[in-house]
């Protein structure tokens, strides 16, 4: 560009006065030593930027080995299932949802037991409720260096006990995870400072401010699906904040909590911070009440019927909650997308960790003019997916984690079917000797894609499909030929958790602002998760509040405003005729101090003065005749 203006490259009418090439030369004209100072400049900033990105404060090495016990579970020799049916009732069978294989057996937390945790976290908090910001982000690089060196077991782990593929537990449980843990040492400390506010007109003299204070316990309440990053995002949040965490993992897969719970406490160890700071406790819906009725504010990502009744629970204390439940987030593709780059997420966004994700899409509106391709390409990768245990060869989805999940999904398929769908692919119940089923029993649901022809007829409306969480891999077709048609298919839906919308960004500008969602995906699929520094939540009955981004930080916090003096010799004085016992003149002296600062003109201001003057003048009482 520069080039082309020294040129006088398109001069004209309204051609602007060109600027010289840059050159020493021209800055030798300038001063004898300039260029010397621009090399040097350079050189110094190059230096910076290089040391910017090179260089990172030590990070202690934390090492946590798997057991013999849980290397064995992993191969299939933990036990025999039919063994954990002498588990009792205060224990937890923990099976490997691929094979039927038993991992082992856990400890079920008893209602005592959980507030034996909170007590222990909340005197440790009071430890670490002081610590400097300096010390937290020590705590987080530590964490991040243990995830990463660790990630493969974490992974392994993961796989094992939700029946997810190594690649989803990669992104699900470990890259997610150390994103969070980059934006909190990053950024965290710029959002927990203290935040000036304006004082305002009348408190002109003063100052105004946010601190952010930590909160005490945060319990947490989380589902199977990702059972590490379940528990390292409230986790990290909480001890970022100056909180301890009590972590109550769901029983369908708190297996791997064992070996989580001891990286965390190693992590803690090697930060200093007390050890204590988390309790992670597995356990049944009593020990979920107990956690509930302990803690300072309850963070609980699960199912909207469950979260009724943590609501319940919780406002017999007045805890406070935030609640993230269902998901059945639409995937809209608009025309003129170009299918061949579109197609390869859409896939994830359906069968992801087997459709397993509170943020995955459910529903896939194609525009009429791309949905014979956009079925016929879904419908070709999905017969070609290959489906098993994990660990057990090379696959691309894995299994249900959660005993009855086939059965219910494939309960919605059929019901589809029957009220007009058509089945393009899956949708059929493996069979115990299929290649897609584990002989010992593993829980699978085959990657299955359906078309719903026309999605504003009232039998189409009423399906199953259309309106319940699905969570599990299944891609639901709606075409639609119109935005307002579109519009009308998308929010009609309890949920409103996220949104993705595929085609011209001006197109996806102007539909966003009216689809119903918490979150929106522009040319891409749930990216603002990935995106820490954003909140995670929705609305309808998706829940309420926020648990990630700097809203979810903060609201981990007590908020408290604080006013005071700008300058010691400015403070607040009682006028005379506002002191007890009042003056008559008292409220025509209010209405002069609203018209002075809130006037809307001139006059209005100087009617305002004139009656604060009036007011503060002495008054001449005469005595009252008897």
């Amino acid at each position: 560009c520069i080039s082309a203006m020294a040129s006088g490259a398109d001069a004209g009418p309204t051609a602007r006065t060109a600027w010289p090439p840059l050159s020493f030369a021209a800055l030798e004209e300038l001063h004898p030593a300039a260029p010397a100072i621009a090399v040097l400049a350079s050189i110094a900033i190059a230096v910076l930027i290089f040391f910017r990105f090179v260089y990172h404060p030590y990070v202690p090495c934390v090492v946590v080995a798997l057991t013999d016990a849980e290397e064995k579970a992993m191969r299939g020799e933990g036990g025999d299932a039919a063994s954990s049916g002498s588990a009792t009732a205060n224990q937890i069978p923990c099976k490997d949802p691929s094979t039927g294989a038993l991992l082992g057996v856990m400890n079920a937390a008893s209602p005592e037991d959980v507030v034996k945790a909170v007590a222990k976290a909340r005197a440790a908090q009071q430890e670490w409720k002081t610590s400097t910001f300096a010390q937290r982000r020590h705590l987080m690089r530590i964490i991040s260096r243990c995830v990463l060196e660790h990630a493969e077991d974490i992974c392994r782990v993961s796989a094992c006990d939700s029946g997810k593929t190594m690649v989803d537990a990669g992104f699900g449980e470990v890259l997610v995870t150390l994103e969070k843990l980059h934006w909190l040492g990053s950024e965290g400390e710029k959002w927990l400072r203290p935040e000036k506010r304006s004082p305002g007109r009348v408190c002109f003299y003063k100052s105004a401010r946010v601190e952010f204070h930590p909160r005490g316990v945060i319990g947490a309440i989380v589902p199977w699906n990702y059972p590490f990053h379940n528990v390292l995002n409230p986790l990290t949040a909480a001890l970022f904040a100056g909180n301890a965490a009590v972590i109550k993992v769901s029983e369908h897969a708190c297996w791997s909590s064992g070996y989580y719970g001891r990286l965390i406490r190693a992590c803690l160890e090697a930060a200093g911070a007390p050890t204590d700071l988390v309790q992670i406790v597995p356990g049944y819906a009593a020990a979920g009440a107990a956690l509930v009725s302990n803690v300072d504010k309850v963070i609980f990502v699960g199912s909207a019927k469950v979260g009724k009744f943590v609501m319940e629970t919780a406002a017999k204390s007045l805890t406070p909650v935030t609640l993230e439940l269902g998901g059945k987030d639409p995937l809209i593709v608009l025309p003129g997308t170009d299918l061949a780059t579109t197609i390869p997420t859409v896939m994830r966004a359906g069968f992801g960790a087997a459709g397993q994700n509170c943020m995955g899409a459910e529903r896939f509106f194609v525009h009429a003019t791309l949905v014979d391709e956009f079925c016929k390409s879904v419908t070709s990768v999905a017969n070609s997916m290959r489906q098993g245990p994990p660990l057990g060869g090379s696959v691309d989805i894995g299994a249900m984690c959660m005993p009855g999940e086939t059965q219910r999904i494939h309960a919605l398929v059929t019901d589809a079917v029957a009220r007009g769908a058509k089945l393009l692919a899956g949708g059929v119940l493996p069979s115990k000797s299929s290649s897609s089923s584990d002989s010992r029993g593993g829980q699978f649901y085959p990657p299955t894609v359906i078309l719903i022809p026309d999605g504003l007829q009232i039998e189409s409306r009423n399906m199953k499909l259309m309106q319940d969480e699905v969570f599990g891999p299944v891609i639901t077709i709606i075409p639609f030929e119109s935005d307002e048609q579109l519009i009308t298919l998308v929010n009609d839906c309890d949920f409103a958790l996220g949104s993705n919308i595929y085609g011209d960004p001006k197109h996806i500008a102007k539909l966003g602002k009216h689809v119903q969602a918490g979150m929106l995906a522009c040319n891409d699929f749930a990216t603002c998760y990935m995106c820490q520094s954003l909140p995670m939540g929705g609305l309808k009955d998706s829940g309420f509040g926020k648990f990630a981004g700097i809203e979810g930080l903060r609201a981990l916090c007590v908020t408290k405003a604080v006013v005071e003096d700008r300058v010691s010799f400015m403070k607040t004085v009682v006028p005379p005729p506002l002191r007890y016992p009042l003056s008559d003149s008292a409220f025509p002296f209010i209405l002069g101090l609203m018209g002075f600062f809130y006037g809307p003109s001139l006059g209005a201001k100087a009617n305002g003065i004139w009656l604060l003057i009036k007011s503060a003048m002495p008054q001449n009482t005469k005595p009252k005749r008897s």
